[in-house]
Parts: C-alpha cells; sequence; structure tokens
C-alpha cells in the first residue's frame, strides 16, 4: 500500500515538474489527450491567401469583424470540450433571452439563416409533423409573406428557402386588404429607404388579424439598444448578425423573439433531419463564442464605441492635411452600420486618379487594404452618401494602429496623382 502511494506521489511529482518545465501543460497533466494547446500555425500564410486591413466594414466578402479578444478566448476554449449540442442550444438561448430581455432566443448560422428558420416557424407553429414537409409540399400549410415592395432585397431567398409566396404592398391600404386565409407572416427590413408604412402601422396592421412579424435588422447594431428595442415594440420575431456589430463568430447570428415561434424554429434546425434547416449547423465554438460576443457587447457603451470610431477618423484625416482641394466629413448612417463613417472628396482636375482606381491600387498594394464598397460609386451603400468622386473609409474594423496605415497609403497614392 506504501508502495502504492508512493508510486503514485512521485508520477505526480513527474507531472508537476514538466508542467513546470513548460513540456506539459496544466491541462493535458489533469488528463486531457491531445497535442498541447499553442498559437498554431498561420494558415492563411501556408495557403497564400492574402491578408487585409478592413478599412470597409463589417461585410460578408471580407469575413465580417474580427472576434473581440474575449470573444476568441471563449471559442477557443469551447473547442477543447465535446458537450450535447441540444443542452448547449437550449441553454444558451435562455441566457441570451436573459440578458437581451426577451421571451426567447436561438444562436441561428448568421442572420440568413435564423431568416429561413424564422419563416420555417411560422409556417409550421403547432404542426411538428410539418416541417418535413418544407419547402416543396405547401399546399396545407400557409405560405403566403406580406412584405412593402421597397423592402424586397437581396436577403428573402432565405424566405423563399421555404416555399413561401410573397405578396407586396405599398400603401397602407394595400397592406390591411392584402390578408388571406393563407397569410402566414409580415415581413420587415428594418434597414430599407424604401416603403410607406412605419413599424407601428406593420405591427398592429398584422397583429388584428393575428399574423407574426418578422424584422431583419441583421446589420442594425450599434446602438446596442437595438437587441431589444424591435422585441419590446412588438415584433414577434427579430434577427442579428453575429459577425458584425456585435464582434462574433460571422457564421453565428441571433433569432429573438415568442417562445412558440422559437422553439418551432428549432425544430426547423439542426440536428433535425428532413427539415429546411438541416444543413445550417451551428458548432459548439460558435455557439459559445455568441454568448460570449453578446456578453462583450453589453459590456461596452454606445458613446465609448462612438468616440473610438470618431478619433480614428480623426488621425486619418489629421495625416491626410495638405493635399490640394480635399475635404473631409462624417457620416452616420440611419439604421444599418450606425457608426462613423469617414467620406473624402477632392477635385479630380488637382488630384488625377478616380477614388475607384485609388480603391484598386489599395487593395493591390501591400499591405492591402479594402475601402467601403460605396467608393467611387454613383450611390451608396447602407444610407452612405457616395458619387464617382467619393473615397468611404469604413474605420470600426480597423485594429489598432491601421488607421495610421489606412492614411498613409491614401496619402501616397493621392500625392503620386497630383498636377
Amino acid at each position: 500500500m506504501a508502495d502504492s502511494r508512493t508510486r503514485r506521489n512521485f508520477f505526480s511529482w513527474v507531472r508537476s515538474a514538466l508542467v513546470a518545465g513548460g513540456v506539459l501543460d496544466g491541462e493535458r497533466a489533469r488528463g486531457e489527450t491531445g497535442p498541447p494547446h499553442t498559437e498554431g500555425e498561420d494558415y492563411y500564410d501556408k495557403l497564400g491567401v492574402t491578408k487585409i486591413i478592413n478599412a470597409a466594414g463589417t461585410y460578408t466578402m471580407f469575413t465580417g469583424s474580427i472576434l473581440a479578444p474575449p470573444v476568441q478566448a471563449a471559442v477557443a476554449k469551447a473547442a477543447r470540450h465535446p458537450v450535447r449540442l441540444a443542452e448547449l442550444q437550449r441553454k444558451a438561448g435562455e441566457y441570451i433571452a436573459r440578458r437581451l430581455e426577451c421571451e426567447a432566443a436561438l444562436v441561428s448560422a448568421g442572420a440568413a439563416s435564423a431568416l429561413t428558420l424564422g419563416t420555417a416557424a411560422c409556417m409550421t407553429v403547432g404542426n411538428r409533423k410539418a416541417a418535413e414537409l418544407l419547402p416543396l409540399d405547401t399546399a396545407g400549410l400557409k405560405n403566403e409573406v406580406i412584405v412593402q415592395k421597397g423592402h424586397r432585397y437581396g436577403y428573402d431567398h432565405a424566405l423563399k428557402n421555404c416555399g413561401v409566396q410573397f405578396v407586396e404592398v405599398e400603401t397602407l391600404e394595400e397592406y390591411e386588404n392584402a390578408f388571406t386565409n393563407r397569410t402566414v407572416m409580415c415581413h420587415y427590413f428594418n434597414a430599407a429607404e424604401q416603403g410607406q408604412i412605419n413599424r407601428e402601422d406593420w405591427l398592429r396592421v398584422a397583429h388584428q388579424h393575428g399574423v407574426p412579424c418578422f424584422n431583419d435588422a441583421a446589420a442594425d447594431v450599434p446602438p446596442i439598444s437595438n437587441l431589444w428595442k424591435y422585441t419590446r415594440m412588438g415584433f414577434d420575431l427579430v434577427t442579428f448578425s453575429g459577425g458584425k456589430g456585435m464582434r462574433g463568430p460571422q457564421n453565428a447570428g441571433l433569432l429573438l423573439g415568442r417562445k412558440d415561434l422559437i422553439d418551432a424554429a428549432a425544430l426547423n434546425n439542426n440536428p433535425f433531419d428532413e427539415t429546411v434547416g438541416r444543413g445550417m449547423k451551428v458548432a459548439k465554438e460558435q455557439i459559445v463564442g455568441m454568448v460570449a460576443a453578446v456578453d462583450w457587447f453589453l459590456s461596452q457603451t454606445d458613446e465609448g464605441m462612438q468616440a473610438e470610431f470618431h478619433r480614428r477618423a480623426d488621425r486619418i484625416t489629421a495625416q491626410l492635411k495638405g493635399i490640394p482641394t480635399l475635404t473631409h466629413s462624417i457620416h452616420v448612417p440611419p439604421v444599418a452600420n450606425q457608426v462613423p463613417h469617414l467620406v473624402i472628396r477632392y477635385d479630380p482636375h488637382r488630384v488625377r486618379i478616380s477614388p475607384l482606381d485609388v480603391a484598386e491600387t489599395l487593395r493591390r498594394g501591400s499591405p492591402a487594404i479594402e475601402l467601403n464598397p460605396s467608393t467611387g460609386r454613383k450611390s451608396g451603400t447602407a444610407g452612405l452618401p457616395s458619387d464617382e468622386n467619393t473615397i468611404v473609409v469604413g474605420v470600426w474594423m480597423l485594429e489598432p494602429g491601421e488607421d495610421l496605415i489606412v492614411a498613409r497609403r491614401i496619402r501616397e497614392v493621392l500625392s503620386k496623382a497630383l498636377v
């Protein structure tokens, strides 16, 4: 017995010594298997993928935002342990719902996935077997979605994935007369720049007919309060993207709203077979990352974020002083991406390079820099002002020090084009 204790003590001492010497990390000493946790190889370099400085914004084509540091840490830790997916989804949803003051929540595979799952929920709530019918066999289901003509957009294919038919309206009178016994949902694009019917009237009329309302607010934080503003207003379902202003995983999003609809959305989601959401898998790392992103985002303040974005814009403009005819302004879009953007203009007769060519030069440079897609366009995107003679710099996704790199490169390019 004493010999056994001595051997245990010896091996315990050896493990402790290896940990102290850095040969074995603490997790492995406690029985963890697999290789020690390291920084890992840089696979962007290994694959030959160009890293960019994101002076554009939270666009999917530029891989959204960079995870906030606490989110990165939470994702890395979550990757070390398997759990039961259903339990994780349920408890993550309950936690997020408490924090965002709504009935229920679901972590989805991005906001587009939430649009599909929310639509499926409205079509199948109270009829679990109906989840197996979507998207083709909708004959016995309500499948008409009322939408304002000005709210049709590039993302409504996510709703069409469920086999719905859109009924377009323009006036309040048309809206009031559009309901039939097949109306299943009313859809609202929160950042739409067109449309005559406001949120309050949209909700009022829908609820008079007992029809749920879905609000796509994917890119509409900050301000932070939007995370509960629209559910409090009465929208039955609301979606937000995780990989934009909240600095969570790009392939995660939030579906918030009525508990019965969130429960129905979950039944249309992975891991349930023969459902429209089966392929919309959210890994354990992304679920935990979304929870951590909510915590991180709620620890910020709108004032603090706005002040930092203004400082970045000011540092860029300070480096551009002296370039003839150059002017600048700060623009904050009214709804989506509601953060300061730097708008730069100049006389093309003095600076003989177009903003589109400036953007291309920066794109091909080292380091590669992406400007906001509104740069040099006849009309801006998401409420941003632009024309063929405008450079738009999105400052909010810049990492520390990158604002000065962007400023230096813009100055170099414009200075070489002076006449």
